[in-house]
């Protein structure tokens, strides 16, 4: 009877070492959905709090890559921001940047999240094609990992960037007013067809490989090689700074736009065909709607070319420069500090 007890007890405590250690190995399904909620919270604060603060350059850059060439009211990032100020006051300024906003909140969490995820599955897969279960992250790969996010964060709020753009060129003479994000998106789906909210989708996708890969593989390696060498003689183990980080965002956002901003230009225009209440600056006051005639993305590249110049494909790139450069070592830096305030591992899953 004694050794029935005993082995029923000895049974019940291997149960229960066993379940202990199955709870180790794997999180609950809340604390699993929890961590995502906290990730995706961290990247649409900081795509909120980035473009916010770069708002005024954002809207310039759209209006001096639409306007019409035969009408030019926008010739430079001082000229024009003072144009805005003096015609439409600050609230000119900061037109369209609810709507951006709108839609880079979620635009940002889908790709910082994304992101991870892709890391990991790279990097599992990596470690399976080599054998080595110690590999880490190259920077092809981490450029890998950006593509995949900045595709499926593009895909998944393009609509939201067409609408936005027309929202952002809108001026008090526009002979049509988009009242909002909602107005302007029924009205494109009611007037041109579900189709034309994605227009310049392509190039956009195209440009964004680039782009957000360019982005992630330059910052990540930036600190990793900071790190790893210490060149600036900081402490061994410790984290780098803010200003570091920052100086880290700041060269992957150059490298990125840099690369891409041509593509950002024709998806613009692109975005522009069919609009047929256009703003003044586009159809440059009713001279010439020349422009908006576009067949598709080849099309709009050569006759942007042929009518404009090379150089045409790189106007408004001050302004971006002036506002990517501190917009994207803003949101990395805003993302890591929101997730060590809300507690979320951030090292890649081996």
């Amino acid at each position: 009877m004694a050794e029935s007890k005993e082995a029923a007890v000895a049974t019940f405590v291997n149960l229960a070492e066993e379940a202990k250690l199955a709870s180790e190995g794997v999180k609950a399904p809340s604390h699993a959905i929890l961590t995502v909620c906290k990730s995706l919270v961290a990247g649409g604060v900081a795509g909120g709090v980035s473009r916010s603060a770069v708002a005024p350059l954002e809207r310039l850059k759209i209006l001096l890559q639409v306007q019409n060439p035969l009408n030019r009211k926008y010739n430079g990032t001082i000229q024009g921001i003072r144009y805005i100020w003096n015609t439409e006051g600050i609230r000119g300024l900061f037109k369209g940047n609810g709507t951006n906003c709108a839609r880079i909140v979620p635009n940002s969490a889908v790709k910082f999240y994304s992101y991870e995820q892709a890391s990991s599955a790279i990097l599992w897969l990596y470690r399976q094609q080599t054998g080595n279960e110690e590999a880490q992250l190259t920077p092809v790969l981490r450029l890998g990992a950006g593509a995949c996010a900045g595709i499926i964060a593009m895909s998944a709020t393009y609509p939201m960037d067409m609408v936005r753009g027309r929202l952002t060129v809108q001026t008090e003479k526009s002979p049509y007013q988009y009242r909002g994000m909602f107005h302007a998106l029924s009205t494109v789906f009611r007037e041109e067809g579900p189709r034309a909210l994605y227009k310049g989708w392509l190039p956009s996708v195209i440009g964004v490989i680039p782009y957000v890969g360019l982005n992630f593989a330059v910052y990540e390696s930036l600190k990793e090689w900071l790190l790893k060498s210490r060149p600036f003689g900081s402490d061994e183990g410790s984290e780098l700074s803010v200003v570091t980080k920052l100086a880290c965002g700041a060269a992957a956002g150059t490298v990125g736009q840099t690369v891409a901003y041509p593509l950002d230009v024709i998806r613009r225009r692109m975005q522009m065909v069919g609009w047929k209440d256009a703003s003044s600056i586009v159809t440059g006051d009713g001279r010439s709607k020349a422009p908006l005639q576009y067949s598709g993305m080849i099309d709009t590249f050569r006759q942007t070319v042929r009518n404009e110049g090379f150089g045409a494909l790189y106007r408004g790139l001050v302004p971006n420069s002036v506002k990517v450069v501190p917009s994207i070592a803003i949101a990395f830096v805003t993302y890591e500090v929101i997730k060590d305030l809300l507690g979320v591992d951030m090292r890649i899953s081996d």
